[in-house]
């Protein structure tokens, strides 16, 4: 049932899916399936893999919990044959929960105590005939011994009976639920007094709006305002009703369910409270705690994604490659961190230089840096983003001018998660010797030369390219960044010889201790010459040798295909290559005219099809092929160091530094990430920034407005648009065409860029505060 459901939802064949299935039961990893595995899957990638092992893990659990659900039941012997083929039916968690329900052991009720003390009958009766009389019939079960002295206590037992049996209806639930999301708002509001602690939530003090339609990022700002106390969050099941009228529309729905008629008759009027409360107290409150939480597990999602995606693209940013690079991690009072580091990494010189206020040592600074550059032969100079960052990027500029012989290039780089790496127990390892401080600008150096080998040293969420990455769970967020890094790194493939055990780590098939076990063996017995080698690395079997393999490259081996992504196990078919052209491997490799009149199919053997030979031709065109994109650099305007340099109007180049649901913050150089509102990226309609940017692009932005006190910049990607024009003629506003869309109540019905950018505040604070 699992494989069909997956195949369905994945639009393959079920085949497909069971061979996917197999192999990561078997221990394969996705890099590893999607790469080398193509003909048992037929071709399946490495999203739709990770779509599959994702949703494989949630069937399964589900699976388990049906499985106990049943038991459960069936020892209580109230198993029917409906009620297994509802649960072997049902299609998610939810629906498998409300049919477990009623049946679910649980504390005692009121309407428990109330049947063990006989009233059962008395519920039947008034449900079954509202022509009798409440009061008449309740004399009848008048108890005091059992706690129920007068005919209405009676009654109210009677009543907690029905309210239990209502609300324990799966079918009732299942309708409910359908109207409340489609009708039903989320509202927010201010608590009284925290309007000044809270100021940065004001979007959000008096805000509702559908909640099938919320965004992501609005639905996770208003539940970090009720988490903090500013905000009070609920759900707004008739939102056009008026707030003097305290009934729903959900009642109907429960009378209507159970054929309540309510009108004249003598037990009408006891029924409609019956309704009334089932739907207050029993269903009202659970069904916002599960909207609530499906909305945030929706949203939490979606940040998670968001997060994922900025990270591959961080990981996959251009490297510099290997020159010999002068890192700088700024500072102001504490002075500037220098590092040199070689083409492969390795620390040749550090030293503190103290240009800026209050030693102010600016010649003597320019003359250290001028020394060190050229006792080294540095080629390019990496400065941190951080506080002193202009300042620095200013001497360095000065150096360059001066000194033209020294061919120096300047980039300036994030330094989100330096000072974390700086701290760890890996930085101790890799620089045992070295002050913490200074590490940091080794940091920043080896991030210029191969973003994604340095970067994989610090744990993602100190990176700083989530939105609302702490108020989502952890667990699933750690699970999807440690997928991206598996993914970037096996994509991009792993120097054997040259890898740190951090960057080793995350190939596939490898952990921390086999990492760590062939950095040691790389120690003691020199560089790998062959792939073959790993076999020698102790704990490392013939399972972890597929895997990592053709991950895994060695330059000037003894094998010229140990250098490429051509899988060990694939070597014989280069070889029948190598037979059928009569030529040798070295002469093969890079032999685009003779590659191009291969025919895949003349090769295909019992263990390797079209689709693994076509790929190994390709290969032995480009072999090793680094997958990102050529290295290039924007250019800061001279004179804008800081946010009050900024007026409206200004042209500027900068770099994307993040991308979220509602638009893109870019770097400009003034120590604040200005947002790109969605709505100013373009003249066409989008639904997703990251159609038009991604993290680390290099773009040009206008900008439409600056607030210093608050910290805030708002950009346009449109050059023609004009600061505080409201609405900028002959422009769809990034809306689609031919479609309606209502605004949420409180909401304006159009604002320009810059007033739609306040949507986004609360998570540029946490921006702002994550960068820190």
């Amino acid at each position: 049932m699992i494989i069909e459901k997956l195949a369905s939802e994945l639009q393959v064949k079920p085949q497909q899916v069971q061979a996917a299935v197999n192999l990561l039961d078997e221990g394969s990893t996705v890099p590893f399936i999607a790469r080398y595995r193509k003909e048992a899957t037929n071709g399946l990638d490495d999203a739709q893999l990770r779509t599959l092992d994702q949703r494989l893990s949630y069937l399964r659990d589900m699976q388990d919990r049906r499985a106990v659900i049943l038991k459960s039941i069936e020892e209580q012997g109230k198993l029917t044959s409906d009620l297994v083929t509802k649960i072997q039916g049902a299609e998610n968690k939810t629906e498998l929960e409300d049919l477990y329900l009623p049946y679910k052991p649980k504390r005692r009720t009121k309407g428990q105590i109330a049947i063990e003390a006989g009233l059962e009958p008395l519920a039947d009766r008034l449900f079954n005939d509202p022509n009798l009389s409440p009061e008449k019939e309740a004399s009848e079960f008048v108890d005091a011994e059992k706690g129920f002295a007068d005919p209405k206590a009676a009654l109210d037992g009677a009543k907690y009976i029905l309210m239990e049996r209502f609300a324990e209806s799966a079918e009732l639930l299942q309708k409910i639920r359908r109207y409340l999301h489609k009708n039903a708002h989320i509202k927010s509001q201010i608590v009284k007094g925290k309007e000044q602690e809270g100021a940065k939530y004001s979007d959000y003090f008096e805000h509702s709006e559908k909640l099938s339609k919320v965004p992501s990022h609005r639905a996770l700002a208003m539940f970090r305002g009720r988490n903090e106390g500013i905000l009070q969050v609920n759900l707004e099941s008739d939102p056009e009703k008026e707030a003097s009228d305290r009934s729903s529309y959900c009642e109907t729905i429960i009378a209507q369910h159970f054929d309540l008629s309510l009108s004249n008759r003598p037990a009408d009027s006891w029924l409609a409270g019956v309704v009334q409360w089932t739907w207050r107290v029993k269903i009202l409150l659970s069904m916002e705690t599960e909207l609530f939480g499906a909305l945030r597990d929706t949203a939490e999602e979606e940040a998670i994604q968001v997060f994922a995606k900025n990270l591959n693209d961080l990981l996959m940013a251009a490297p510099a490659g290997a020159k010999t690079t002068l890192g700088l991690d700024p500072g102001l009072r504490t002075g500037v961190k220098v590092a040199v580091v070689d083409g492969t990494g390795k620390v040749l010189a550090t030293n503190t230089i103290f240009p800026h206020a209050p030693q102010n040592q600016w010649d003597k600074s320019a003359r250290t840096l001028a020394a060190i550059c050229q006792q080294h032969k540095v080629q390019l100079v990496s400065i941190g983003n951080g506080t002193g960052s202009r300042e620095t990027d200013k001497l360095v500029a000065e150096l360059i001018k001066e000194k033209p012989e020294l061919g120096l290039r300047k980039i300036m780089v994030s330094e989100a998660g330096a000072s974390v790496y700086s701290a760890s127990e890996l930085a101790s390892a890799e620089l045992p010797d070295m002050d913490v401080s200074l590490r940091g600008a080794v940091s920043i150096a080896r991030r210029l030369q191969d973003p994604l080998a340095e970067l994989v040293k610090i744990e993602p969420k100190a990176i700083g390219v989530g939105q609302y990455q702490h108020d989502v769970s952890q667990s699933n967020l750690g699970r999807s960044l440690e997928a991206v890094i598996e993914d970037c790194v096996n994509a991009v493939g792993v120097d054997l010889n040259m890898a740190s055990p951090a960057l080793l780590s995350h190939v596939s098939g490898l952990n921390r201790t086999l990492a760590q076990n062939i950095v040691s063996y790389r120690d003691n017995h020199g560089a790998f010459a062959s792939r073959k080698d790993l076999l020698k690395v102790e704990r490392l079997g013939p399972k972890a040798f597929e895997q990592a393999a053709g991950f895994l490259r060695i330059a000037q081996g003894s094998n010229p295909l140990d250098a490429s992504a051509v899988h060990p196990e694939a070597y014989p078919i280069v070889n029948s290559i190598v037979d059928n052209s009569g030529c040798a491997v070295n002469d093969l490799i890079g032999n685009k005219d003779l590659l191009r009149k291969l025919a895949p199919e003349d090769f295909v053997t019992e263990g390797f099809g079209v689709p693994t030979i076509t790929d190994i031709i390709a290969e032995l065109d480009k072999p090793g092929r680094d997958p990102r994109p050529e290295f290039k650099t924007a250019s800061f305007k001279e004179g804008v160091e800081k946010i009050s340099d900024l007026k409206e109007g200004m042209i500027l180049e900068g770099v994307v530094s993040n991308v979220a649901n509602f638009g893109a913050f870019v770097d400009v150089g003034v120590h604040q990430d200005g947002l790109v509102h969605i709505s100013a990226m373009t003249n066409k309609f989008i639904s997703d920034p990251r159609e038009i940017v991604k993290a680390g692009d290099i773009v040009k932005v206008k900008v439409m407005e600056v607030d210093p006190q608050r910290k805030r910049i708002s950009f346009s990607m449109r050059m023609d648009d004009t600061p505080g024009q409201k609405k900028p003629a002959g422009r769809p506003q990034n809306k689609p065409q031919n479609k309606t869309h209502q605004k949420p109540r409180s909401q304006p019905a159009k604002q320009s860029a810059p007033a739609n950018a306040a949507m986004g505040n609360a998570f540029a604070d946490a921006f702002a505060k994550a960068k820190k």
